[in-house]
């Protein structure tokens, strides 16, 4: 019988933080939803959220002790209690998360409990902002609800109301049924996760286009939107794998439980991807700029109606250094993208740069290649084997890739 995501919270561990904003009071709620779910719950509040609820109310309502400060005075002198919470929890949420707590959150400041185990914590983080309409919508604010994200925490939106201001907008702090849904969610999802096929490995992927400069303002590029790689990165997340995924220049947004780290050049990606060269399976999905200017300019090259020439000089072959010191149990999965002979091209690639499979697209065929959209390749193996996908979308091409070579 599937579980359902209410009884996946069953005997789990919460530890709820909670920061200085009016929304504090309807925590006492959220508690009593989780408790009579069945899951034990710590509560963190940081001194401004002492002003708006007491610690006796939410030690009453939790049973179990409330910390504020990172020296609690009743552990004996202990001080390293932030440690022991953060491998307690199963799923850590903050909620309400003001715009202070945020920034603390991007930043990695630590002067409470609350911010000092959101550094520690190995569990999922759930931030459920609440704030003035106006703080909500500021640039800074964006940016940092937008940094978690990629960070790889869980993100709520603020909801649309009345505020405490007496103004109308989006800033309350979601409804409590709805954090206690999605808190429950992440957990069920955590707990699939552990028993997946890919639980336990380690997987890297590589998407997006790199840019290497020609000026201070321009570079040589390439169509590549990342999606494909994006997809891919989510699919072995829902496996159970612990993905890292370096990105090229995008605008999509972080998928759940996935590492992104962002690079521009390939010299950067190839560095990066060094460093996590001990994944288990190695999916090298970006659209790499085969050429690099010989000499970049430091200044902007004006336009004098004078033509202009430009000496171009290889990059870094990533998936070469890869295939040169990849492991007897290390999978290594290249892309190639051609427009002709690519049947062939693909297997002299295969072979040249010591690959395990090689995906072969063409942007010439319709509906494949760059964009959001869909995708068709062929899967070609080092023992011979291939297999041609029909024309599907991108998230669904990376789940038959998959399924089919891992």
């Amino acid at each position: 019988m599937n579980q359902s995501p209410s009884t996946s919270l069953r005997a789990r561990r919460i530890l709820l933080g909670v920061s200085g904003g009016i929304a504090a009071y309807k925590t006492a709620e959220l508690i009593r939803l989780f408790k009579k779910a069945g899951a034990e719950v710590k509560v963190l509040l940081t001194p401004d959220a002492t002003r708006f609820v007491t610690p006796l109310t939410m030690g009453t309502l939790s049973e179990n002790e409330v910390f504020i400060e990172i020296f609690p005075e009743n552990e004996s002198g202990s001080w390293t209690k932030h440690v022991a919470l953060g491998l307690w929890a199963d799923l850590f949420i903050v909620a309400p998360a003001t715009a202070q707590t945020v920034s603390k959150l991007v930043n990695g400041a630590c002067d409470s409990m609350l911010t000092a185990v959101a550094l520690t914590a190995r569990c999922p983080l759930l931030v459920c902002p609440a704030m003035d309409h106006d703080m909500y919508i500021h640039p800074a604010t964006v940016q940092n609800l937008a940094q978690l994200r990629t960070n790889g925490l869980h993100v709520m939106d603020a909801e649309h109301g009345e505020l405490a201001s007496g103004l109308v907008g989006q800033g309350r702090l979601p409804d409590t049924s709805a954090i206690f849904d999605q808190a429950a969610s992440i957990l069920l999802a955590a707990s699939r996760a552990k028993t997946g096929p890919l639980a336990g490995k380690k997987v890297l992927v590589t998407a997006g286009p790199t840019r290497e400069a020609i000026d201070p303002v321009r570079y040589i590029s390439n169509h590549s939107t990342g999606t494909m790689g994006y997809e891919i990165a989510r699919s072995a997340a829902r496996r159970g794998a612990e993905v890292v995924l370096v990105s090229g220049p995008t605008a999509l947004e972080t998928p759940e439980k996935v590492r992104r780290i962002d690079v521009v050049s390939t010299a950067e990606m190839h560095q990066v991807v060094m460093e996590h060269d001990d994944a288990d399976i190695i999916i090298m999905v970006a659209a790499v700029a085969d050429f690099t200017a010989a000499s970049v300019s430091n200044t902007k090259i004006k336009k004098d109606g004078q033509s202009k020439s430009l000496q171009l000089e290889p990059t870094i072959d990533i998936l070469a250094s890869l295939g040169a010191s990849k492991k007897p149990d290390q999978l290594l999965i290249g892309f190639a993208l051609e427009t002709d002979n690519g049947v062939a091209n693909a297997q002299g690639k295969l072979k040249r740069k010591n690959l395990d499979w090689i995906v072969l697209n063409n942007p010439k065929e319709e509906g494949a290649g760059f964009g959001p959209g869909t995708n068709r390749v062929t899967l070609l193996s080092m023992s011979g084997a291939v297999i041609e996908l029909p024309k599907m979308p991108k998230d669904e091409v990376a789940e038959a890739i998959l399924e089919s070579i891992v």
